[in-house]
């Protein structure tokens, strides 16, 4: 689609900004230069209610001749989402029209102004893209011109949906050169880029016009060396790109792959690993968490661990970037919330897609599996919907701007009050249908859940998230009488119905949200639990983010750090054995054998089991917010050694500056580096200092 026109002369142009939308995905290029750098622009949100309108800056880009040209593409809004499902609705939206708006206004000097519009007198052309996909890829043909213009047609659509830019945008970040070309055993021509990554390949070739590339994305080899990728199930993932001659260089424009490896299916000549970039594409936060210590697979986890953020924060909290699938998860990012805030600032993130959780709602206040929703027959799932509480009040907490409260006040009481009337039992929340304990390790046989029951995880939940209500609420200056009584009377009943815990996630939830009668008798239990399990997770997506805590916090630190530094399958480390450099939707995501645990939901990109960062930040290194100070306004610093792990270094750049925690063993003890802007609590050794702010040196015992 283009509009050309021509500069008024004699006048000089103060300013020209371009303000610009789409249904689908755009890319601009005014006079064949790139307007801005939004990747996958308008990005992904609740479309029929919030359509995010971009404006750039295009004053250095005109001439005195001027030609606006935008590529549009499906993107999320007209592919076939989720790719596994079959249902009308996702056959409605697969079938919609792709649509644009622009206008450019341009300011001249002594005021006047002049406004270009899409409309009947723009005209479009077939584009060298001949398709282009979320899941299925891209299509291009380098030499094709449709050199005979159409008019644009108008299209009706609503136009009360518009709003500002609220999130990150979306942007070409890393850059990472193929470490190999190779040949499998199969015979396959194999580009190893040595990290996974979220994004797409850029080539270099010289060719003939008409020769042909053809490119697989995969996320790991099989046992024998051979390229693999049949856990993308249905998403073809695949690159077609016809030459035109000469040397060119070319990269996906409207559409992004999870990969590691590539597949050349065709490519002309000798393929060298020159010829090859990885571009990471990913929402453009920035980092502010930095961890480093002396144990080499645990810097490598804690590389996974970033790598699967950046890989799964394209614009929307996914859980995989890979498969037919590609969602937003609310049981994923509740999850990883807390280690999300403390790695990368995504505050601006969050508020944007919880915005949405806003507007996708179901009409009895509840929060469905996926935001965008895109699973209409969907139901409510404890600790999936619960993200519309604790996502907010980790971002509060973390960032310490009440915006976010103010913003989901509303939706995190609507999710308790949709509990509250569609339970069958009062005080308690019974009768649903859960995820549960996700993917547990002591789930039976044939099952994806764990083992822990679902009225269990689903009344612990519950009480949860309506502590949160009452202090969110508190906050605000509104009336939580109501919610206090409702918390009171869910305690108690959790109390009288949960007398036994019979997992090790019941024994986690029920300490880590303050249920049980006797929270230390229940942690000393859990332990207990632990080393007759050998010393081992069995722990699913509700569990596992909080074991190490619940652990620690209750005297059992050096069993956390076992845990966390155990290197057989299940651990946090059997992946890394294993050549991991993402984190894993299953702990033997690739078995013992070499095998894999499936092809049907086996993700080796799914950042979940990562929130054990946040334990890192939290209780290894010791930096914590204080609860009352949100933001880190102040801080406690109360680090946890460990002799096996040598030596750690942590740092967090919080709204009040960098808060750094080191230590080492050395012959004479533990030394201890702490750098705080704001007032602190030191505690070493179980000794609490009240310091202002500073740089601090302090021995402990080894």
């Amino acid at each position: 689609m283009a509009g050309r026109w021509s500069a008024r002369r004699g006048r000089k142009v103060e300013r020209a900004t371009l303000t610009i939308t789409a249904l689908g995905v755009y890319e601009a290029f005014l006079n064949d230069r790139r307007v801005g750098k939004f990747v996958m622009a308008p990005g992904w949100t609740s479309y029929d209610t919030r359509l995010q309108v971009q404006t750039y800056d295009v004053t250095g880009l005109l001439g005195a001749e001027n030609a606006l040209r935008v590529r549009g593409g499906k993107g999320w809004y007209a592919s076939p989402i989720p790719g596994w499902l079959k249902s009308a609705d996702k056959t409605r939206r697969k079938n919609r029209q792709t649509a644009l708006i622009a206008e450019l206004l341009i300011r001249y000097e002594g005021g006047e102004a002049e406004l270009i519009a899409t409309g009947e007198d723009w005209q479009w052309v077939e584009s060298p893209i001949r398709f282009s996909e979320i899941y299925d890829g891209e299509t291009c043909d380098a030499g094709f011109v449709d050199d005979a213009p159409k008019p644009c047609a108008l299209f009706d659509a609503p136009m009360d949906n518009l709003i500002p830019q609220e999130g990150e945008e979306v942007r070409e970040m890393e850059r990472v050169e193929a470490k190999r070309v190779f040949t499998t055993p199969a015979g396959d021509t194999v580009v190893d880029f040595g990290q996974e990554v979220t994004g797409y390949v850029e080539f270099r070739v010289d060719a003939h016009a008409g020769d042909r590339v053809r490119i697989l994305h995969g996320e790991v080899l099989d046992r024998d060396g051979n390229f693999y990728n049949e856990n993308y199930r249905s998403a073809k993932a695949e690159i077609n790109y016809t030459c035109r001659e000469g040397a060119q260089t070319w990269h996906p424009e409207l559409t992004f792959f999870g990969f590691r490896y590539i597949k050349l299916d065709a490519f002309p000549g000798t393929p060298a690993p020159e010829q090859f970039t990885a571009i990471a594409v990913y929402s453009d936060m920035r980092q502010i968490g930095h961890v480093r210590t002396g144990h080499a697979g645990v810097n490598q986890l804690i590389s996974n661990v970033f790598w699967g953020q950046k890989g799964n924060f394209l614009d929307v909290p996914t859980d995989c970037p890979q498969r037919d699938e590609r969602l937003g998860w609310t049981g994923d990012a509740e999850v990883f919330v807390r280690a999300a805030s403390l790695n990368y600032d995504v505050e601006r993130f969050f508020l944007k897609w919880l915005k949405d959780m806003t507007a996708d709602r179901f009409p009895d206040g509840s929060v469905g599996s996926v935001i965008p929703n895109v699973l209409p027959g969907d139901r409510p799932s404890a600790a999936w919907g619960d993200a519309a509480t604790i996502c907010p009040w980790t971002i509060w907490q973390t960032y310490g701007n009440i915006e976010v409260l103010e913003n989901q006040y509303d939706t995190m009481a609507g999710w308790v009050d949709a509990i509250t009337g569609m339970t069958t039992t009062p005080n308690l929340w019974t009768g649903g249908t859960h995820f549960a304990d996700w993917l547990g390790l002591d789930a039976p046989s044939g099952s994806y859940k764990g083992s822990t029951r679902e009225d269990f995880i689903a009344s612990a939940f519950y009480a949860h998230s309506t502590s949160l209500v009452i202090r969110a609420g508190r906050l605000l200056g509104r009336d939580v009488s109501r919610y206090e009584a409702l918390y009171d009377a869910i305690v108690l009943a959790f109390r009288a119905t949960f007398t036994d815990y019979r997992t090790q996630t019941e024994h986690i939830l029920a300490v880590r949200f303050g249920l049980a009668e006797d929270v230390q008798a229940t942690a000393d239990a859990l332990a207990e639990m632990v080393v007759r399990d050998g010393t081992q997770l069995r722990t699913g997506f509700v569990g596992t983010p909080h074991i190490l805590h619940v652990l620690s916090e209750y005297g059992h630190a050096d069993l956390a750090w076992s845990l966390l530094l155990r290197e057989q399958y299940p651990s946090w480390l059997y992946p890394v054995s294993k050549g991991a450099t993402t984190i894993w939707e299953h702990w033997d995501g690739i078995m013992e054998d070499g095998g894999f645990w499936s092809a049907d939901m086996n993700s080796f990109n799914h950042y979940a089991y990562g929130s054990v960062i946040d334990w890192i930040y939290e209780v290894a290194a010791g930096i914590r917010h204080d609860e009352a100070h949100p933001g880190f306004s102040r801080a406690i610093v109360a680090p946890t050694p460990d002799a096996r792990l040598g030596w750690l270094e942590a740092s967090i750049d919080t709204r009040n500056g960098r808060i750094s925690s080191k230590w080492n063993y050395g012959a004479e003890g533990v030394r201890y580096e702490i750098d705080t802007p704001v007032p602190a609590t030191l505690v070493i050794d179980g000794r609490a200092t009240e310091v202002g702010p500073g740089s601090y040196t302090l021995w402990g015992r080894a």
